[in-house]
């Protein structure tokens, strides 16, 4: 397996988010090719590669923002393929953003995890997450 950053939208990378996003949420509405080369142009997209094919197996999207505390970073959008859980890829990319947080030297980095995900949330807290004492509020636009 290997762990590399993506550096333009593809046709491949963009079918991988097609076919990973519905595994995340199906609430999810994947991105056009345009919008992914945006996400790319501005944060730092992470993917797996696995198998002889070296097929996209999974993705993150690490987040990094200055805010007036400092730089903070946000993992969002952690997806592995349901073909592919179980052997470590979620960590490779977790731990490979964690690596780019700390060079970046954010003050924090965060993420979310739904409560179902469990083997989610116990990688996270393996790899030294924490749950915040906080109440976490969010607002939709309609």
């Amino acid at each position: 397996m290997t762990i590399e950053e993506a550096h333009e939208a593809t046709e491949e990378l963009l079918a991988a988010v097609h076919r990973l996003l519905p595994q995340l949420s199906e609430a999810r509405t994947p991105p056009t090719l345009g919008q992914l080369a945006e996400t790319i142009a501005d944060q730092t997209v992470l993917v797996a590669r696995d198998g002889a094919d070296a097929a996209i197996v999974g993705t993150l999207t690490l987040v990094t923002y200055r805010v007036s505390s400092g730089l903070k970073g946000r993992i969002e959008d952690v997806i592995v393929d349901s073909s592919a859980r179980g052997r470590g890829v979620g960590e490779a990319l977790v731990r490979e953003a964690m690596a780019r947080a700390n060079q970046e030297r954010v003050i924090m980095l965060e993420l979310t995890s739904m409560p179902y995900r469990e083997s989610a949330n116990r990688l996270y807290k393996r790899l030294g997450f924490v749950r915040r004492p906080t109440n976490v509020y969010v607002w939709w636009p309609r």
